[in-house]
């Protein structure tokens, strides 16, 4: 379920998206309103963290580090981890996590019983057949997927809140955290700048994107964040959207894949066929307080396909969503209505969803 997520900040503070090369990027003073920056290569994914407030250049360790911690617990399969503890012992034990792991498995069973399976933790034994997005990736043959599929159910994650201790009933089920994994840790980054006085920053989790404060331009004005076209490069947008001390993420069909014999299958996977999702939607974009929020909502709503995520997401009051389709129409939900600006010359449209 693991994501690579595609949003570009606009202005000419965009987010540098360096080459994954595993090192870390020179961390610079700040002159002139250039901000103190760093990137390193962490959970196979390009992260960012620019910070505008002068003389906190130190908080950047302070994040990264934060970052590396979490990454150490919660990757799937890494040695050592407490989730690959937890899959290990499937069908045999409970296992006692640390606290921040906990609350994401949390969040994680929250989002599964919310979305009614749409988003499930469960998904480890169809992302680990397929794996896509690695060298190993393939397609499995039908009998492979029918036999790993009875494994996938949320309800089956059984959680000890006065132990924290989290429990698989089967034998062969592996959660999987890779679609709200990343928004967690988002959310941790922000605390962890506040806590060291940061105002104004802009973190990116391989797209998972947050912007605290205001714009360090004018700090009378919101952060502009694009939204990225599915079809194009990383960095064209399609549009824009005024944002402060609120995350984007989003989830689509154009960077992790996996090409058999002519047919292309994205990277995330729907729960109930063991397939990757085969919609109308070539990406959805959520936008909210909470980063692990918005990792969950993107791939429950992709999975609902564009009717059905609107009607979901415009329940919610905390959230409100973007969807690309296929056909190249943009659809924003009632909360964005007045704020998302499509480019003139992007070559999509806006357009209402049809009521049932």
């Amino acid at each position: 379920m693991k994501k690579r997520v595609v949003v570009v900040l606009l202005m000419l503070l965009a987010l540098v998206t360096t080459a994954c090369s595993g090192k870390p990027a020179a961390k610079r003073t700040l002159v002139e309103g250039d901000p103190y920056s760093d990137t390193q290569f962490l959970m196979g994914t390009v992260v960012t963290v620019k910070i505008y407030d002068k003389g906190k250049q130190g908080a950047l360790d302070a994040a990264f580090s934060r970052v590396q911690q979490l990454a150490d617990q919660l990757t799937v399969n890494q040695k050592g981890s407490e989730v690959d503890k937890i899959n290990q012992n499937a069908g045999i034990k409970s296992v006692h996590v640390t606290p921040s792991v906990y609350r994401v498995i949390v969040a994680a069973k929250h989002y599964s019983e919310n979305s009614n399976g749409s988003f499930d933790l469960a998904i480890g034994p169809i992302t680990s057949l397929w794996h896509i997005g690695f060298a190993d990736a393939r397609k499995p043959a039908q009998s492979e997927i029918d036999a790993k599929l009875p494994l996938v159910h949320y309800r089956d994650v059984v959680l000890n809140k006065k132990q924290q201790t989290v429990y698989l009933k089967k034998k062969g089920m592996a959660i999987d955290l890779g679609g709200i994994a990343k928004g967690f840790i988002t959310d941790e980054v922000v605390k962890t700048l506040k806590k060291q006085h940061v105002t104004t920053a802009i973190i990116d989790l391989g797209g998972n994107i947050f912007v605290m404060g205001k714009s360090p331009k004018d700090a009378k004005k919101d952060w502009n964040v694009g939204i990225q076209d599915p079809k194009k490069p990383r960095g064209t947008a399609i549009g824009t959207l005024p944002a402060s001390n609120r995350t984007v993420v989003t989830s689509g069909i154009y960077e992790r894949y996996l090409k058999v014999n002519g047919k292309v299958y994205m990277h995330l996977m729907n729960p109930k066929t063991g397939y990757p999702f085969d919609n109308e939607l070539m990406g959805v974009s959520i936008v909210t307080n909470k980063s692990v929020d918005g990792d969950a909502l993107s791939t429950a709503t992709f999975d609902k396909g564009l009717v059905d995520g609107m009607t979901y997401i415009e329940k919610l009051k905390y959230a409100d969503a973007i969807f690309v389709t296929k056909d190249k129409r943009v659809y924003v939900s009632s909360g964005l209505k007045d704020s998302f600006k499509l480019f003139k010359h992007s070559g999509y449209t806006l357009a209402n969803v049809a009521k049932k």
